[in-house]
């Protein structure tokens, strides 16, 4: 129990099924194919079966979640983008205009849209989950970008979110994002938790110039030498300089591993969410997978703290959880290997000879 009298329940997590992740390796290993001939293809496999604890291969029934805030920031001229065009945005994504609708339908992937803080009344969007904390976070430059009890809010949001997906039936969660100003929050909570230096995490996002860029950095600078925030404590680097969408996304993942589902991470942001995520509970990055590499620069480093290897690198940084939706089509491919190709036996072809 903290402080103010709030306390945030924490599921208590099992590790990965090895003996599972064992016997799908086995079966992998007798298909009509020389061992480990589809690469990582079997690693996928063999890890969302692990985590599920389950030898049999389901087909997949995955949602995408894309969770959307402002950020109080933005007045400081940290983005190449007026914030307005979050809320615009999210109308976008109600009417599947967007890049993530398009890449969810691509997956045979349901879409969630989640208004965890946008700057505007969007209760009239049909289709939109109204889990709104506030009309934005703070400006983080001059004071801490959401109160304690918010940050306890965005992860509780997360968490029932999640539980909510397991209840009807999803067994793959991709995480995304909308709101404009979070690289610059998520380059703050990835240089305070890995220790990095803010000009090595802090990217273009939404394709700053360098002018803007250098504002980008030296904000986040002042504002890290203003509030100080604890490596040890995430919830209080959450709160100082986080967003609502970036709480409930790391409340999705802690949520989800909780029900053993499988968790497919998108890029930068949802990087920061999930090192938050395992800080609350470090036992949560064993049910991350991580679909891309983001050109944000922060990126690679958030997935080398993590130890995740992303399956793709095709240069994106546009967020949504368009690049889990990619992946989840990977995650598709490499379960109906291992359910649907037939083995050695079953096909009557001859195994490898014996080597000298």
């Amino acid at each position: 129990m903290n402080e103010e009298g709030m306390d945030l329940a924490l599921p208590a997590l099992r590790p990965p099924d090895e003996d599972v992740r064992f016997q799908t390796q086995a079966r992998l290993d007798s298909l009509t194919k020389p061992v480990g001939s589809l690469g990582r293809l079997e690693e996928v496999a063999a890890n969302y079966l692990a985590i599920t604890g389950s030898v049999s291969a389901p087909r997949l029934d995955s949602v995408v979640c894309t969770l959307a805030a402002d950020h109080g920031v933005t007045s400081e001229g940290v983005s190449a983008y007026p914030q307005s065009v979050t809320a615009q945005m999210v109308k976008n994504f109600v009417h599947g205009g967007a890049a993530v609708n398009v890449l969810a339908r691509h997956a045979e992937a349901s879409l969630r849209l989640v208004d965890m803080g946008v700057a505007e009344d969007l209760r009239a969007c049909a289709g939109l989950l109204d889990h709104k904390i506030a009309y934005g976070t703070k400006n983080f430059l001059c004071e801490p970008a959401m109160s304690r009890e918010q940050a306890l809010q965005s992860i509780q949001v997360g968490m029932d979110l999640a539980k909510a997906a397991w209840a009807d039936g999803k067994n793959l969660i991709a995480v995304g994002e909308m709101g404009i100003g979070n690289t610059t929050s998520s380059a703050a909570i990835v240089s305070v938790l890995t220790g990095q230096s803010v000009e090595k995490v802090t990217g273009r996002g939404t394709g700053v110039d360098d002018r803007t860029l250098k504002r980008k950095i030296s904000v986040i600078e002042q504002a890290l030498e203003l509030h100080h925030p604890s490596s040890s404590d995430a919830l209080e680097v959450l709160t100082k300089v986080g967003g609502f969408e970036i709480g409930g996304m790391a409340g999705l993942m802690l949520g989800a591993a909780a029900c053993r589902v499988p968790v497919v991470l998108d890029g930068f942001i949802t990087g920061a969410s999930a090192l938050l995520a395992v800080a609350l509970e470090p036992r949560c990055r064993e049910y991350l997978i991580a679909s891309h590499l983001s050109r944000e620069p922060g990126h690679r480093i958030v997935l080398d703290h993590l130890r995740l290897d992303p399956l793709l690198d095709l240069r994106m940084r546009l967020g949504e959880g368009t690049g889990a939706c990619l992946a989840v089509t990977l995650i598709h491919a490499a379960l109906k290997i291992y359910r649907e190709m037939a083995t050695f036996d079953e096909a009557r072809v001859s195994g490898a000879l014996p080597q000298s």
